[in-house]
């Protein structure tokens, strides 16, 4: 019996050998057509989205499932960013792995910026504006973990609306002009390419910001809980191209010859938000930032409220 299985073994092995070669000259035809299918696929749903004014019905509330907001690149999971977090609430801290989004897989970073990179490493919980409930600029607003919100009308300027600190920016239906001011979200002109909206946001700077401590710090726009930046000399570019009733391609290209060796860019779907009843949540953030902020200011060690439980929402 055990013979028999052997032979019936090694005839299986040869008969897998020769039909190998044949097997790995289909797979590219077989690759080929899985992708034209993709592309006929894709053609289809475009030829029947909604349009206002000849333009795509971007309408509607959108969130990605990227994991970008930890870090834009590539890495794997691991502890809360903080020993004490990690010690607290053990898993509930951690940080997910992630493919990353950055087309290429590294931001590149000149030597002069890896310094201040470095230093938003060391303090990644204290230094980030999102711990502290300030703005996130743009493009962090739009892959953070809340929904955000694009309200589009017929000839006018576009509003998008985001659920996290109910931040919120004008997208101005023009040609890219001068910021006044530099300002957190900074200022964003649209255009439309065909059927892809264009934006392009200039001037984010958030000045000098106040850290944990009452220490002041000269501010930049994070782009993610890792410490990745750029500065109010930045040109963000976003597209948002409507591939379906349910999906948004949304691409970002960053340039900033004071930063980085060349543009980069990055790339995840965005998907609608289709509950009978979705809508953007209240998440003004403010009172929960305000013991990280101003808990220096207490007198002593006890925290109001830090052993009671947490009052029922009303």
């Amino acid at each position: 019996m055990k013979t028999s299985l052997i032979a019936a073994a090694a005839l299986a092995g040869v008969a897998m050998g020769a039909c190998a070669p044949a097997v790995a000259q289909n797979r590219p035809a077989a690759q080929q057509s899985s992708a034209d299918g993709l592309d006929a696929r894709r053609q289809q749903q475009t030829q029947g989205i909604e349009r206002i004014e000849n333009h795509p019905n971007l309408n509607g509330i959108w969130q990605t499932l990227s994991g970008a907001n930890h870090n834009l690149e590539p890495h794997s999971a691991g502890p809360a960013p903080l020993r004490s977090v990690e010690r607290e609430f053990g898993v509930l801290g951690a940080v997910p792995a992630g493919l990353g989004v950055v087309v290429g897989g590294r931001i590149p970073y000149k030597p002069e910026a890896l310094e201040r990179l470095q230093q938003n490493k060391a303090n990644v919980v204290k230094h980030d504006p999102e711990a502290s409930c300030y703005l996130p600029g743009i493009p962090r607003a739009t892959y953070m973990d809340h929904p955000f919100q694009i309200i589009q009308g017929g000839g006018d300027d576009i509003l998008m609306v985001y659920e996290y600190a109910s931040a919120n920016r004008v997208i101005h239906m023009q040609e890219v002009g001068i910021p006044p001011i530099d300002t957190w979200m900074g200022t964003s002109y649209g255009q439309w390419d065909g059927d892809t909206l264009v934006v392009t946001t200039l001037a984010q700077g958030p000045g000098d910001v106040k850290l944990p401590g009452g220490e002041m710090q000269p501010g930049v726009t994070w782009l993610d809980r890792a410490g990745n930046y750029i500065s109010n000399t930045s040109t963000v570019v976003e597209r948002f191209k409507l591939m379906g009733p349910d999906h948004i391609d949304y691409e970002v290209t960053i340039d900033d010859p004071n930063l980085y060796t060349q543009a980069w860019t990055i790339k995840m779907p965005l998907y609608r938000r289709v509950e009978q009843n979705a809508q953007l949540l209240d998440f003004r953030c403010v009172p929960f930032s305000e013991l990280m902020l101003y808990g220096d200011l207490l007198e002593g060690d006890a925290v109001p409220g830090e052993n009671s439980a947490p009052t029922p929402a009303q």
